[in-house]
C-alpha cells in the first residue's frame, strides 16, 4: 500500500553551543521543498546565545517549536524530540550540518514509493577547505539481512542516524542510549532490523561537516572505548539472528578499534593514555590477518592493517594519513 500523500515529518534538531553554524541549518530545513514539517529543536542547556538564536526563529516560522532542557547529551536531546514529534515519520539533522532543499522530499518519495519503514540518502563531507561526495547513483530496496550486511563492510549504508527517514513506531521500545558516545552506533542496528526493508538513494543530500576545531585540539579518554562497546553488542545481536554476517562483524568490531587508536594517534594527550593505547593495538595484532583475509574489507582498512605489524608503525602510518586526509 502506498503512503499516504503529504503527512506530517518530524525533523529534530539538537542543540548545543552551535551558535556560529545554527541559522544554517535551520534555514536549510525551513527551505525544504516539502513543507509540511515539525521542526523540533531542541536546545540542549546552551550556554552561548544558541537557545536565544532558537526562539528568533521559532517567532518567525510557526513549524518550529523550541525546546529548551537541561544538558543531557546529543542521546537524551534526540530522544527528548522523539518523545514530543506528532509526525508520522522522524528525520535527525545535526545542528552544525546542514541539508539540501529536496532532502525531505526525496527521503519521503523513496519511503513512499517504496512501502519501506526506513529511507536514507547519501551526504557529502565538508572539511574546512574540500568537500567529498560519498554519492555512488545506486537505488535499492534492500531486507534487513542485506541492509545491515552492507552496513557492517560500510557498502553505501553507515551507522549515522541523519540521512535517514524513519516511520516513527520504529522507536517504540528503541532510544538512543544516554550518557554514551557514538550512540548511532548503539541504535541504527536496531532500527534497520525492526523495519519491513529498507530504501537507500545514494543521492548526497546532507551536508556532514567537519569543523576545524573539531579537528585540532582532540583529547583522548576511556570514553572512546564507547565505540568498541556499542559496536561488540551490534556484533553479537547480528550474528545471534544472523550467523552469515559474522565476517562483516569482525570486520566492524576491528574497524571501531581502528577508529578508537586513530583518536588516541592524533590526540594531544596520547602519553596519558599509553596502556589504552597498547590495548587497542593488542587487538589489532591479534585479529589482523583473519580480517585481512577479507575481501570486501574497504582500502582504508586494508592500508591500516598492512602497517599494524608494529604500534609504532600503525601509530605513524595513522598520522600520515590524518594529514593527508585533511588539508587545513
Amino acid at each position: 500500500m502506498k503512503k499516504a500523500s503529504n503527512p506530517l515529518i518530524s525533523v529534530i534538531v539538537p542543540v548545543y553551543n552551535v551558535e556560529k553554524y545554527l541559522s544554517r541549518c535551520l534555514d536549510s530545513i525551513i527551505s525544504q521543498t516539502y513543507k509540511n514539517l515539525e521542526i523540533i529543536v531542541v536546545d540542549d542547556g546552551s550556554t552561548d546565545d544558541s537557545g536565544k538564536l532558537c526562539d528568533r526563529y521559532a517567532e518567525k516560522d510557526e513549524r518550529i517549536k523550541v525546546f529548551h532542557k537541561k544538558n543531557g547529551g546529543l542521546s537524551d536531546a534526540r530522544n527528548y524530540g522523539i518523545e514530543r514529534a506528532h509526525g508520522e515519520y522522524i528525520s535527525f539533522i545535526d545542528s552544525d550540518d546542514w541539508v539540501e532543499t529536496k532532502y525531505i522530499k526525496v527521503l519521503y518519495e523513496g519511503l513512499r514509493d517504496s512501502s519501506c519503514d526506513i529511507s536514507m540518502v547519501k551526504h557529502f563531507i565538508d572539511y574546512p577547505n574540500k568537500t567529498i561526495d560519498t554519492g555512488t547513483g545506486n537505488k535499492i530496496k534492500l531486507t534487513p539481512h542485506d541492509c545491515l550486511d552492507k552496513m557492517l563492510y560500510q557498502e553505501d549504508i553507515d551507522v549515522s542516524a541523519w540521512a535517514k527517514l524513519y516511520s516513527k513506531n520504529l522507536f517504540k521500545n528503541i532510544s538512543f542510549p544516554k550518557g554514551c558516545l557514538f550512540e548511532d552506533s548503539a541504535t541504527t542496528y536496531k532500527l534497520i532490523d525492526k523495519s519491513n526493508a529498507i530504501y537507500l538513494n545514494s543521492m548526497p543530500l546532507y551536508h556532514y561537516v567537519i569543523r576545524k576545531e573539531s579537528i585540532t585540539n582532540k583529547a583522548f579518554s576511556r570514553k572512546d572505548f564507547d565505540i568498541i562497546k556499542s559496536t561488540s553488542e551490534m556484533a553479537e545481536y547480528v550474528v545471534d539472528k544472523y550467523p552469515d554476517l559474522v565476517a562483516g562483524c569482525n570486520r566492524r568490531l576491528m574497524y571501531a578499534h581502528l577508529s578508537a587508536f586513530r583518536k588516541y594517534a592524533i590526540s594531544k594527550n596520547r602519553k596519558d593514555f599509553s596502556e589504552e593505547g597498547a590495548e587497542l593495538f593488542d587487538y589489532i595484532r591479534k585479529n589482523r590477518k583473519k580480517v585481512l583475509k577479507d575481501k570486501r574489507i574497504p582500502n582504508r582498512d586494508r592500508w591500516a592493517l598492512r602497517l599494524a605489524f608494529s604500534n609504532r608503525s600503525l601509530l605513524l602510518g595513522t598520522l600520515v594519513y590524518e594529514k593527508t586526509r585533511i588539508v587545513l
